[in-house]
C-alpha cells in the first residue's frame, strides 16, 4: 500500500481510510521485547512506513524510538492510537486522545471497553476495537 501525502483533516469513516491517511501511530503498551505481541505488531507497521511512537512509562525506547509516558508527552502529531493495555486502562487513554483530538483509536484484539467506545465515538473518533491492526493492513495489502 502507497501511504497517501493527503493530511487527515476529519476522522475517518473506514479501516482502510484509517490506514491510508495515517502517518503515525503511538502504541499505548508498546513492549521492547521481541516476543511480545505488541513489539511483533508495531514492527510490521513500521516496515509498511508508519512512524510508531512507544508509549510506556516503563521502557525507555523502542524498535529506534524514544518511549514516552502518556500520550500527551508525544511531541510529533498521532493519527492512530494502537492500544496493547488491559480493557481496564482504556478509558484513560480515551480521555487523553479526546483530549489531543486525535481521529483514530484502534483496541487490539482482545481490548474491548464499551463504554470508552462510545465516549470516543460521541466526540467524533473513529473507533475500531478487538481487532489487530496488522492483520486488517494486511487485508488491505492482499486486495
Amino acid at each position: 500500500m502507497t501511504l497517501s501525502k493527503i493530511p487527515m483533516s476529519s476522522a475517518p469513516t473506514s479501516i482502510a481510510d484509517a490506514l491510508k491517511t495515517a502517518r503515525t501511530i503511538a502504541v499505548v503498551g508498546l513492549s521492547a521485547s521481541p516476543l511480545r505481541p505488541s513489539h511483533g505488531v508495531a514492527a510490521y507497521m513500521q516496515g509498511q512506513g508508519y512512524r510508531i511512537i512507544p508509549v510506556n512509562p516503563g521502557i525507555p525506547d523502542a524498535l529506534g524510538e524514544k518511549s514516552y509516558a502518556n500520550l500527551s508527552d508525544v511531541p510529533a502529531k498521532i493519527d492512530i492510537v494502537d492500544i496493547f493495555r488491559r480493557s481496564e486502562f482504556v478509558p484513560e487513554v480515551v480521555d487523553e486522545a479526546i483530549k489531543l483530538k486525535i481521529h483514530v483509536i484502534w483496541m487490539q484484539e482482545g481490548v474491548i471497553h464499551q463504554a470508552a467506545a462510545e465516549k470516543a465515538r460521541k466526540a467524533g473518533i473513529f473507533v475500531v476495537m478487538d481487532r489487530c491492526i496488522l492483520k486488517e493492513h494486511h487485508k488491505l495489502e492482499a486486495h
